[in-house]
């Protein structure tokens, strides 16, 4: 039973790339995820690409702040390990999408416009071994290509600063604390519990981490934080779900009579009043 639950749950990848595409949703960048870049399907992970319409983030996640027109990701999941080998087909992908988005092979976008991220749950200690990296802050590193002029910047989300702006990177960190921390302070863009509970069953199913946050405890914090978003007949209508008991709870009785008409408290007294005396 439990294998035929796991055959429903989406891969890292496709995982990484919608909470991405939902958290760029309404700004002047648009998400492209599993970009192919051959006839021979090479896929790309996620490119971010401005698109000249919608506002501009007010305050992006670690690593991401010096987004270009066109950023190219890869993404390794905590199963997986970033090394030499990732750079160098991110490089190659870097060359096949600069020669399709550019008017020409004549005319080629200036490499300016190009940006190049790998993005990694573990810190890729081989890599490191060996590569030319400088620290920029906690988790985020640029690593000199040798064979291109550029810096690749390397997001290692395990090491990511525990920040609400960081929410998104801290949901995919495989650490316990960063997942619950991320699922409450994420603020989705888009109606998407779907995938964060296959973020979280996966978890699970894993055996990553042992997972008290459920899919339950994010549709609490979810509606705590569009609660304001609420039309009054979405509230009655979610308040009606609710047990009097539990609506009443931190209410006093002096608030409560100051909310009902004295003609209408009148009326209800009399009333049981007259049922007492039968």
């Amino acid at each position: 039973m439990e294998q035929q639950e796991n055959t429903f749950l989406l891969p890292w990848h496709r995982i990484f790339g919608i909470s991405l595409s939902d958290y760029f949703t309404g700004t002047l960048y648009k998400v492209e995820m599993e970009k192919d870049l051959s006839i021979k399907q090479q896929f790309l992970d996620v490119v971010i690409i401005e698109a000249g319409e919608g506002r501009i983030p007010a305050e992006l996640p670690d690593g991401l702040e010096n987004l270009a027109a066109h950023n190219l990701l890869t993404y390794k999941s905590h199963q997986e390990a970033l090394n030499g080998w990732t750079l160098y087909e991110l490089s190659g992908h870097y060359v096949n999408y600069r020669k399709q988005v550019s008017p020409s092979l004549k005319a080629l976008l200036p490499e300016k416009d190009f940006q190049l991220y790998a993005v990694s749950t573990r810190y890729p200690a081989e890599l490191m071994k060996n590569a030319e990296a400088v620290l920029v802050k906690p988790g985020i590193y640029d690593i000199k290509c040798p064979w291109d002029s550029r810096n690749i910047r390397l997001i290692v989300l395990s090491r990511i600063s525990k920040e609400k702006k960081n929410a998104i990177w801290h949901l995919f960190s495989a650490r316990q604390e960063l997942i619950e921390y991320g699922a409450s302070e994420y603020q989705w863009r888009t109606p998407v519990s779907s995938i964060i509970n296959n973020l979280l069953k996966k978890y699970n199913m894993e055996g990553v981490i042992a997972m008290p946050y459920t899919i339950q405890d994010y549709m609490k914090d979810y509606v705590f934080h569009y609660f304001h978003t609420l039309t009054p007949e979405q509230i009655e209508r979610l308040m009606k779900e609710i047990p009097v008991d539990e609506r009443l709870k931190g209410i006093s009785i002096d608030e409560l009579l100051e909310k009902i008409p004295v003609e209408k408290l009148m009326e209800k007294i009399k009333s049981k009043g007259l049922k007492n005396n039968k």
